[in-house]
């Protein structure tokens, strides 16, 4: 492709995850103007392909987070108009955001998983489905929305996923509890960026506020830890990009054992990694000497269809 010039940063959108894309979209789109774009700031709502047909942009970046942003749905939209964007293609979009599909195919690729099964959330009934401890995720929310850890010996599980307020879907995924440090690896193209460990403040777990909220987590850039470690997970983070078939940028995460049985485990891919510069990856990038401006410039820059 020509070098593009005119870019519409696709942001906002209809999720839960809305205020964190509009953060991102709004860094992102700051960047590209910094280094010579023309940038379209487009708030995606249902007209998005109406909008994106009258501004012609060379390239969409999507910084859209959650469902329709993150699943395939904008992807295909794109694809179908012919309008290069970032990130990954409409089918490893889907795959990742599908949680348990996603495990089932880095599993085949030798990456270390959670044992775990998907149930109905009505079937689970007073009764463990699992020994505690264990976590319940949602099969397709972002963000940690929805997610509960249930601690050994309590005594039934969540009343809260029986609640008319649950608004998580019906599908849950249920994972043995894997104990230890969080951290989390950024993947460029074909190569690792780095490694964070990501120490939440206050929470038990690395929730929605200790992502976003001021203060929430404490991030260990680049993370402690012994250089087979170090380099286990980066070769493991690689593996389940391309497995996945992911494209761009992407972000795994993982828990490290240190202290019980040693393991390291793959939890999830992110193919929409937060964007502002202090995100994950951007903090990991900039450890690895590129600038947020040139991480964005990058990120255009590898733009096509037919991802």
């Amino acid at each position: 492709m020509a070098h593009p010039s005119h870019v519409a940063v696709l942001m906002g959108g209809l999720s839960s995850e809305r205020p964190v894309s509009l953060s991102s979209g709004n860094a992102c789109a700051d960047a590209l103007e910094s280094v010579g774009y023309r940038v379209s700031r487009v708030d995606v709502g249902r007209d998005v392909a109406q909008v994106l047909a009258a501004l012609k942009p060379d390239v969409a970046f999507n910084a859209l987070h959650g469902p329709m942003g993150e699943d395939g749905s904008i992807q295909g939209i794109l694809e179908f108009m012919q309008i290069p964007y970032t990130h990954s293609g409409l089918l490893a979009s889907a795959l990742a955001m599908n949680k348990d599909q996603a495990k089932i195919v880095a599993a085949a690729a030798g990456v270390p998983v959670a044992e775990a099964r998907v149930m109905n959330r009505a079937d689970i009934g007073r009764e463990h489905p699992l020994p505690p401890p264990y976590v319940i995720k949602p099969v397709a929310e972002g963000s940690s929305f929805g997610v509960i850890i249930v601690r050994e010996g309590a005594p039934h599980t969540p009343q809260s996923l029986h609640s008319d307020d649950w608004k998580y879907g019906e599908r849950v995924m249920v994972e043995r509890f894997i104990p230890g440090r969080e951290l989390t690896c950024a993947v460029m193209g074909d190569r690792s960026l780095g490694i964070t460990e990501i120490i939440p403040v206050g929470q038990e777990f690395y929730d929605f506020d200790a992502k976003y909220k001021a203060g929430g987590s404490k991030h260990v850039c680049p993370a402690q830890l012994s250089p087979s470690v170090y380099q286990n997970i980066e070769k493991i983070a690689v593996e389940a990009h391309r497995a996945i078939g992911c494209r761009g940028v992407s972000r795994s995460d993982f828990r490290y054992d240190e202290n019980g049985t040693g393991e390291v485990i793959w939890l999830e891919v992110n193919t929409q990694p937060g964007m502002t510069p202090t995100s994950l990856v951007p903090e990991l990038a900039n450890h690895a000497g590129l600038s947020f401006a040139e991480l964005v410039d990058w990120i255009v820059k590898d733009a096509s269809c037919a991802r």
